[in-house]
């Protein structure tokens, strides 16, 4: 997503529940990306890995790390159409505008490609007999 040329990528965005502050999270974050193998590179070129704070609890911070919401997710639909699958009420903390606004304020391309049929954890659960 601009800059250095890149293959494809796998992207998932997840909600979760955390007792800390920010920046708790953020240094867990690049503990998860130091374990996975995670090497210094190109600013927005290809890596191993890569975990982002999109939101948190819908605060904003600037200039302090992590910035908050995340600067560039409002770009990036390879960020927000999984986020419209798992939270399609959220909103922006600093724009108000709905992820679906967001997503239809984007370009067509770069496009995205969904790779499962249904969500984990939808109504498709498979039933234990």
């Amino acid at each position: 997503m601009g800059g250095v040329a890149q293959p494809d990528f796998y992207n998932a965005v997840a909600a979760l529940e955390w007792s800390g502050s920010p920046r708790e999270l953020l240094r867990a974050t690049q503990e998860i990306e130091r374990r996975v193998g995670r090497t210094p590179g190109i600013r927005n070129g290809p890596r191993e890995i890569d975990v982002d704070i999109l939101d948190f609890a819908g605060l904003t911070r600037r200039g302090l790390d992590p910035v908050l919401p995340h600067p560039r997710m409002r770009e990036r639909r390879f960020v927000l159409a999984p986020l419209s699958e798992i939270a399609p009420g959220w909103r922006h903390p600093a724009g108000g505008e709905s992820v679906a606004e967001l997503l239809r304020a984007l370009p067509a391309r770069p496009s995205v490609r969904r790779l499962s049929s249904s969500p984990r954890g939808s109504s498709a659960r498979r039933s234990e007999s």
